[in-house]
């Protein structure tokens, strides 16, 4: 039987609730804890299941040992309604290896009242944005959370992106080597010394207890929080991407994520796992466009869908669509892989928290990034 990994966590970063690795035996348990270390686990028997997800598609290593089943073929004359990013994040040597389910992504929100009590605008850069952290810091609320780590965790992309910059080139190289990089990696660590930021809260950057609770006044998040926000403050509170460097360098940003349904390589049932694939992340537009609204707020991963989504129509959910669409940026590349991935976020942790000279910390992460990228391509 085709047996599918479900979960029930957000891709661009949210709560670890997932379904377990189901077998054949059509057992489908729920299980918390790494969904993906499991999925790869299962990936390397002969008892893993014929259909997975995994965040972003399979990762390149997967790719390589031939454990995933190349998909291109399933989208027919669909492929330019589903977002560009996406289908660039899960493809390799132009093929495509996953079908992109939904899209979540992250975002600033701030409170309007807030803002405006202060005479200030939505920041459109990032000196604005510390600004304004300043600005709406308080004896009780501070200015902006972005995650108990300082944003180790989810400012690495933001903050290349806002200087203009990528994990790597379009011609897979290091990509930030610059020092336009080595600034802004400077102004997260500004951010993190200015007694802005909230430090220690309850819950992390996921959760929008934070800032639905009044502990701070801006926060960076995913998109998923936004019914609760909405509950909380129904008319009082907008989003923006991470900002621009400054006038003249960089754009907005933000990170952009899905989930993509994967046929494993080692199935007994590849023609039928493909099949199940297309039926459902394909042929049923009906069932795509609930499973984004009803379980969990999401965005429908084509373009086409996402336009028919009444809770995506108006107000800041309308503006999230937007962010996606004119400032979206796949999380990693495909070929950022893990022990580039560790290597930077470790570098992230000494410049925010240490302050370790960025321009010093870029140069090592390259050498990591260099080796990794030619293991790859031998």
């Amino acid at each position: 039987m085709v047996s599918p990994v479900r979960r029930g966590r957000d891709a661009a970063g949210g709560r670890e609730v997932r379904e377990g690795v189901p077998g054949r035996d059509g057992q489908h348990p729920w299980s918390p804890g790494d969904y993906d270390k499991k999925t790869a686990t299962a990936l390397l028997t002969d008892q893993g299941p014929d259909v997975f997800e995994y965040v972003n598609g399979p990762t390149i290593d997967m790719i390589k040992a031939g454990q995933a089943v190349e998909l291109t073929d399933l989208l027919g004359d669909t492929k330019d309604d589903f977002t560009p990013s996406l289908i660039a994040r899960m493809s390799y040597q132009d093929k495509l290896y996953a079908i992109p389910q939904v899209t979540d992504m992250q975002l600033l929100v701030y409170r309007k009242s807030l803002l405006s009590a202060a005479g200030i605008q939505p920041p459109q850069t990032v000196d604005e944005l510390l600004a304004a952290a300043k600005a709406l810091t308080t004896d009780k609320m501070k200015g902006l959370f972005v995650g108990n780590d300082g944003g180790v965790g989810v400012l690495g992309g933001p903050a290349l992106w806002s200087a203009g910059l990528d994990y790597l080139t379009d011609d897979n190289q290091f990509g930030f080597d610059d020092p336009a990089a080595a600034e802004s990696l400077h102004k997260l660590r500004e951010l993190f010394t200015s007694k802005t930021l909230l430090l220690g809260a309850p819950t992390d950057w996921s959760d929008p207890s934070a800032f639905t609770q009044g502990l701070t006044a801006m926060q960076f998040t995913g998109l998923w929080t936004l019914p609760v926000i909405e509950k909380a403050f129904p008319d009082d509170y907008g989003v923006l991407p991470w900002p621009k460097l400054n006038a003249t360098t960089g754009k907005p940003s933000v990170p952009v994520g899905a989930y993509g349904s994967c046929v494993n390589a080692k199935s007994k049932n590849v023609d039928a796992a493909k099949k199940f694939v297309q039926w459902l992340w394909v042929g049923q537009t009906d069932k795509q466009l609930d499973f984004a609204q009803s379980y969990g707020f999401h965005i429908p991963a084509r373009k086409s869908l996402a336009a028919k989504a009444e809770k995506l129509k108006s107000g800041p959910a309308a503006d999230a669509v937007k962010f996606v669409n004119e400032n979206g940026h796949a999380q990693t590349p495909i070929l950022w892989s893990p022990k580039s991935s560790s290597a930077y976020s470790d570098a992230l942790n000494r410049i925010i928290r240490n302050g370790s000279d960025p321009a010093t910390e870029i140069k090592a992460v390259k050498s990591v990034v260099d080796a990794e990228l030619k293991r790859i391509s031998g």
